[in-house]
C-alpha cells in the first residue's frame, strides 16, 4: 500500500510573471476506508476466499452517506469558501465584529437565501482572515496528517507557532517616545504576541477540509489543513504541497478512534494564455525594461568622469592574501604607502594601515597565516617637463610583519617593500622579508623569553631610503637574517586625457591610412627613400621601377648588364631555342666595367634626396 500513495509533501517553489490572481486550483478530496471497516471487510475476504493468495482493497462507501466522501472542488487566489462552522457563526450578526465579519455575514446569508453553496467538507483562510495565523502547531508545521515519517517541532517552531504575524498597517513609533522607553524591559503576553515576530510580507491562503463522520461537519478538532499557498506579489508562489502532475495521491489521516484515510489530489487548473497576450505582455515588458535602461542611464549620465590634462591617476584595489615561513605565530602586519614626488592622493585618503591578527595553519612543509586583507590607494600624478627626472618613480609599499603570543610578547618577524606596478592589470606578488640581526646569545634569549628585537628606525631602510642623496649607499657590516614571504594580490586601473587622446590619434591614422588604399604602398617606399642619400630610378628590362642606391650600383652592375642583355634579345627577331642559348659571354669591352656609351644602360636620371 506505500507504494500507491506520494509520500513527498515538501513545497515547490514557483516563480511566474502572471499575476497571482489568475492562479487556479483543484482539490479534491476522497475517502478510501475506515479502519473498523476494514478490518471487517478483511476478515470476511479472509473467511470467504481461503484459497486465494491476495486480498484486493476497496473503497467502502456508506450507503446513506455517499456524497459525503468524497468532493471537488476548484479554488481560486483569495477566494472564500465558508465552511459548515463560519456558516454557522456568521449568521448570527451579533458575532461580527469586525468589517470583515459584517461582509461574511452578508455573504452567508444571500447562500442561505439562494442556496447556492457549492462545498461542503472543503473551505479556504485567506490572508485577512482571522485564523489564517493561529492554525494549530501540528498542522502548520508536521506532516503527519500527509505521510508516516515522524518529526518532532523545535523549540522555535513551537513558540513561534502561538504568535501572530504583524500587518503592514501597524501604527509606527511616535517620535517623541524617549529612547529609553523604546525597550520594554518587562513585556506583557500581549505586546509579546503582538511585536515579537518580525512582518511578513507574504501572502498566505490556506484550504482547509472539514474531516468528519457523516452528520457531525462543523466541529474545529476535525478541521485538516490540505493546501497551502504563499506569495511575496513579485512573482514567487509557494505551494505545499506540491501538484500531483500525474503522480499518486497523498494520504491522510485523521486522529481519534477511527483514524479514517482519505486520498487528496492537487491540481492546477489556471487558464493558459493565448498566443497574442503572450506577446502582448512580451512587448510590455520590453518596453518596460527598456524605460528603465533610459531611466538608469539618465541617472548616470553620458559624462565619463576623467582626469584634468597632464595628470594620470592611478587606482589599486590591493589585497594582502597570506605570510608564510615565520618562526612564530599570531601574525599581524603593519604596513603604509611611501608617495614619491609629483605623487598626491586625496586628503581623506589613508596611506597605513594594521591587517587583522592571524593564526597559520598548516599546508605541506610551511605555516600559512591567511590575511585577505584589502587596502585600496588612488593617487595623482602630476607631470613637470622642467623636472630632471627622467624615470617615472612609482608609489613603494613598506611593511613590517609582526607576531604576539599568548603572554602579549611582541617580536619583529620581518621587514619588506613592494613597488606598485607600473603595468594596469592584476598581479599576484609575493615579497621575500628580512629583520635585523643582533649577534650574541644575549639577544636571542631576550626574544624568546621576554620578546623584542632589533628595529629600523626608518622603514625606508629595506629599500633606498628617500632622503638618500648620494651616489652609493653602503650597508656593509649590518646584519641581517631571511625570514619568510609576504604574497599580495594588486587589481591596477590607470586613467589619463594621454591615453584617450594617443587612442584618438591612432584610430584617426587608421582611418587615413584605410582612406589611401593603395596609396600605403607609396608611403613605404618613401619612408625608404627617406634613408637614402643618392637614389637611381631607372626602367628595367621587364618595364619596372627600380631602385638603387651608389653603394649598390657598383655591386649591380654586372646585374644590370645582364638586365640590358635581355632585353637587347628581346628586341631582336625571334630565334631557335639552340641560337639563343650561344649568347656571347661578354658585352662590354675588358678595359671598362661599364656600358656601352651609346646604350640604354647610362641613360639614367640621377637625383639626390
Amino acid at each position: 500500500m506505500a507504494d500507491c500513495w506520494n509520500t513527498d509533501t515538501g513545497e515547490a517553489v514557483y516563480r511566474s510573471r502572471d499575476a497571482v490572481k489568475n492562479l487556479t486550483v483543484k482539490v479534491r478530496i476522497e475517502r478510501v476506508t475506515s479502519t473498523a471497516a476494514l478490518s471487517q471487510h478483511l476478515q470476511q475476504q479472509v473467511l470467504s476466499q481461503e484459497d486465494r493468495g491476495d486480498i484486493e482493497l476497496e473503497t467502502l462507501t456508506s450507503q446513506g452517506h455517499t456524497g459525503d466522501n468524497e468532493e471537488e472542488l476548484v479554488v481560486g487566489w483569495q477566494e472564500k469558501f465558508f465552511s459548515q462552522y463560519e456558516m454557522e457563526l456568521f449568521q448570527n450578526e451579533a458575532a461580527c465584529q469586525t468589517p470583515l465579519d459584517r461582509q461574511y455575514h452578508t455573504e452567508v446569508t444571500a447562500l442561505n437565501r439562494t442556496k447556492g453553496r457549492k462545498n461542503r467538507r472543503i473551505f479556504t483562510y485567506t490572508d485577512h482572515d482571522r485564523y489564517t495565523n493561529c492554525l494549530p502547531l501540528h498542522q502548520l508545521h508536521c506532516t503527519d496528517l500527509l505521510t508516516t515519517t515522524k518529526s518532532s517541532p523545535t523549540f522555535l517552531a513551537e513558540r513561534m507557532a502561538s504568535v501572530r504575524h504583524r500587518r503592514q498597517d501597524r501604527r509606527t513609533m511616535d517620535c517623541s517616545v524617549p529612547k529609553s522607553k523604546i525597550v520594554n524591559w518587562e513585556p506583557t503576553e500581549e505586546f509579546v504576541k503582538s511585536s515579537h515576530v518580525v512582518n511578513n510580507a507574504m501572502q498566505t491562503m490556506h484550504v482547509m477540509g472539514d474531516l468528519g463522520p457523516p452528520g457531525r461537519l462543523g466541529q474545529k478538532e476535525n478541521e485538516c489543513l490540505l493546501l497551502t499557498i504563499k506569495t511575496d506579489g513579485s512573482g514567487t508562489v509557494i505551494v505545499k504541497p506540491d501538484f500531483n502532475n500525474g503522480r499518486e495521491s497523498y494520504r491522510i489521516v485523521t486522529d481519534g478512534e477511527k483514524r479514517d484515510v482519505w486520498r487528496l489530489t492537487v491540481e492546477n487548473v489556471s487558464t493558459a494564455m493565448k498566443s497574442e497576450e503572450k506577446t502582448r505582455e512580451e512587448n510590455m515588458y520590453k518596453d518596460l525594461y527598456v524605460r528603465h535602461k533610459e531611466y538608469l542611464n539618465s541617472l548616470v549620465g553620458q559624462d565619463f568622469e576623467m582626469p584634468p590634462a597632464g595628470i594620470l591617476r592611478y587606482l589599486m584595489n590591493g589585497e594582502i592574501v597570506s605570510a608564510k615561513g615565520f618562526e612564530y605565530d599570531n601574525l599581524y602586519i603593519h604596513f603604509f604607502m611611501e608617495l614619491p614626488n609629483n605623487w598626491t592622493s586625496l586628503p581623506f585618503q589613508s596611506l597605513s594601515g594594521v591587517t587583522q591578527t592571524c593564526r597559520t595553519k598548516t599546508l605541506g612543509k610551511d605555516n600559512v597565516a591567511f590575511f585577505s586583507y584589502p587596502f585600496s590607494l588612488e593617487a595623482f600624478y602630476m607631470s613637470e617637463k622642467e623636472s630632471g627626472e627622467s624615470v617615472l618613480q612609482w608609489p613603494v609599499l613598506y611593511f613590517k610583519v609582526l607576531s604576539l603570543d599568548s603572554w602579549q610578547r611582541y617580536r619583529t618577524e620581518g621587514y619588506g617593500y613592494l613597488l606598485f606596478p607600473a603595468v594596469p592589470g592584476k598581479h599576484t606578488l609575493t615579497c621575500q622579508t628580512w629583520r635585523p640581526l643582533q649577534r650574541g646569545t644575549v639577544s636571542a634569549l631576550r626574544r624568546f623569553f621576554i620578546g623584542g628585537s632589533p628595529e629600523l628606525e626608518d622603514h625606508s631602510y629595506v629599500r633606498i631610503p628617500g632622503t638618500f642623496q648620494g651616489e652609493r649607499l653602503s650597508r656593509f657590516g649590518f646584519c641581517t637574517e631571511t625570514t619568510g614571504s609576504v604574497t599580495f594580490t594588486l587589481h591596477c586601473i590607470q586613467q589619463a586625457r594621454a591615453f584617450v587622446d594617443a587612442n584618438m590619434l591612432k584610430k584617426r591614422r587608421q582611418k587615413v591610412f584605410d582612406q589611401l588604399g593603395g596609396f600605403s604602398q607609396q608611403g613605404a617606399v618613401c619612408s625608404i627613400l627617406g634613408k637614402v642619400t643618392h637614389i637611381y630610378l631607372f626602367i628595367t628590362g621587364s618595364g619596372g621601377l627600380s631602385i638603387r642606391s651608389k653603394a649598390d650600383l657598383v655591386e649591380d652592375q654586372l646585374v644590370g648588364a645582364k638586365i640590358f642583355q635581355d632585353k637587347y634579345l628581346l628586341q631582336r627577331p625571334s630565334r631557335g631555342p639552340e641560337e639563343k642559348c650561344k649568347r656571347p659571354e661578354k658585352v662590354f669591352p675588358e678595359t671598362s666595367s661599364a656600358p656601352p656609351p651609346n646604350s640604354k644602360w647610362n641613360r639614367l636620371h640621377r637625383s639626390e634626396t
